[in-house]
């Protein structure tokens, strides 16, 4: 059956309800204790690692996502002596996605992630759970003395990502957000250029994911199996709305607003991450969205999504997202006397192309820049973990992206245009 849309004042409540959380995280920041649990501060378990010291990781969120990708990727790179890694323990709250993690593994297996979050040999936690929990894992790792890779986005709320900001600079850990493309060369190399000037002053950015699965975006098999009795609800819900038990919204959670962003936090989070490499991140300015559900009604998230960023070093950011057509905007970069693009995705190594605007042909140069080699993005995390430097897409990006991915779904959701004090970092 299609699902029930959230009603005006369930969505009222659930934002109050977040503000509420919100003033308990920020209380975290001060009072160095967990957020919404009992366990209070660990302070810091995490030793220094020696040089040749072996790191030993963590997961948290054995669905597809943590599964079969993330567990194979960390299990390959466990073989190379040279990184060191050991996948120590793994946790989840339904249990065939615990026994699956545990066979493939043999790491010690968790149902609470605060438990894990007490062995004082694991020194980082990979966070692979839907929205709404990325920010309370991350502040209770963080200060568990725990080096944290959290998946995009960084949280569900812009007020969490600057929790989650803050407390990665008072207790020191390294923190990275799982928005791959960040470790692609390519827009590192866009950043080189467009800081020497080789497309004039940027003024327009553009890009997008597109698809179009007539069975609709999301609609991931369901277990006929699952029941209260094999799923944690209680632990699913977490700090979200309570519900009555509904499988759909554990199995399909990116269709919900209690648990997601829709397509901006999915889909669009990559382009702009990017983007913000390419550009140097910034905080927005002013945001605005617009879409609607044009095809796919059995959500409540659109299926079809736009959103503006305006930037305050004066240049705009036009994002798209649509579930409906795989025709859309290419990402580019738009300067007064030139543009740049990229290579496919597919294209490795990628390239990155200038295109002189014709009034200045005779003063730009055409140029095709190839990407140089550059450690993915799970490398460069333990990397971190060892020399304490910053990941690709530390904190800080992550909370200046987080804004405007953010504040794009409340002009949706709320029909209205929000300007953010990059100063005070608040919404005026």
């Amino acid at each position: 059956m299609p699902a029930k849309p959230a009603t005006d004042r369930e969505n009222s409540i659930g934002r109050r309800a977040f503000l509420k959380q919100c003033a308990a995280l920020a209380g975290t920041s001060v009072l160095g204790g967990c957020a919404g649990t009992p366990w209070g501060s660990r302070g810091t378990t995490h030793g220094v690692l020696g040089a040749n010291g072996r790191i030993r990781l963590g997961i948290i969120g054995c669905g597809s996502l943590g599964c079969d990708s993330h567990i194979p990727k960390l299990m390959e790179m466990s073989k190379n002596p040279k990184l060191n890694i050991e996948l120590a323990a793994v946790c989840d709250i339904y249990e065939p996605r615990k026994q699956r993690a545990k066979a493939r593994t043999g790491a010690e297996l968790f149902h609470d992630y605060r438990k894990m979050l007490d062995r004082r040999d694991i020194h980082g936690v990979v966070i692979v759970t839907p929205d709404h929990w990325h920010a309370r894992m991350a502040i209770d790792a963080m200060e568990a003395g725990k080096d944290v890779h959290v998946e995009k986005p960084m949280t569900l709320y812009w007020e969490e990502a600057r929790e989650v900001y803050r407390t990665a600079v008072r207790t020191g850990r390294v923190v990275q957000v799982g928005a791959e493309g960040t470790s692609r060369d390519a827009y590192w190399q866009a950043n080189r250029l467009i800081r020497e000037g080789k497309i004039g002053k940027p003024v327009w950015a553009t890009g997008g994911v597109y698809r179009n699965n007539p069975a609709g975006d999301w609609n991931w098999p369901m277990d006929p199996d699952c029941s209260p009795k094999n799923l944690d609800w209680d632990a699913f819900l977490g700090p979200a709305p309570k519900r009555p038990f509904d499988p759909e919204r554990y199995f399909r959670y990116r269709k919900y607003w209690d648990y997601s962003g829709g397509v901006a936090h999915d889909l669009i989070a990559h382009v702009l991450s990017a983007m913000q490499i390419c550009m140097g991140a910034e905080f927005p300015k002013r945001v605005s969205a617009a879409g609607g559900i044009y095809v796919h009604h059995d959500r409540e998230t659109p299926d079809t999504f736009s959103m503006q960023v305006e930037y305050p070093s004066q240049y705009l950011a036009t994002l798209f997202c649509t579930q409906t057509t795989e025709s859309g905007v290419s990402f580019a970069i738009r300067g007064e006397k030139g543009t740049l693009t990229f290579s496919p995705n597919k294209e490795i190594p990628g390239k990155v192309y200038i295109k002189p605007e014709p009034p200045f042909v005779k003063e730009m140069q055409e140029l095709a820049v190839t990407e140089q080699p550059r450690v993915d993005h799970d490398v460069n995390f333990i990397e971190c973990m060892r020399s304490r430097a910053e990941t690709h897409c530390p904190p800080l990006t992550g909370y200046k992206t987080m804004v405007a991915l953010a504040l794009a779904v409340r002009s949706y959701r709320e029909g209205k245009m929000f300007t953010f004090d990059p100063v005070r970092q608040e919404v005026v």
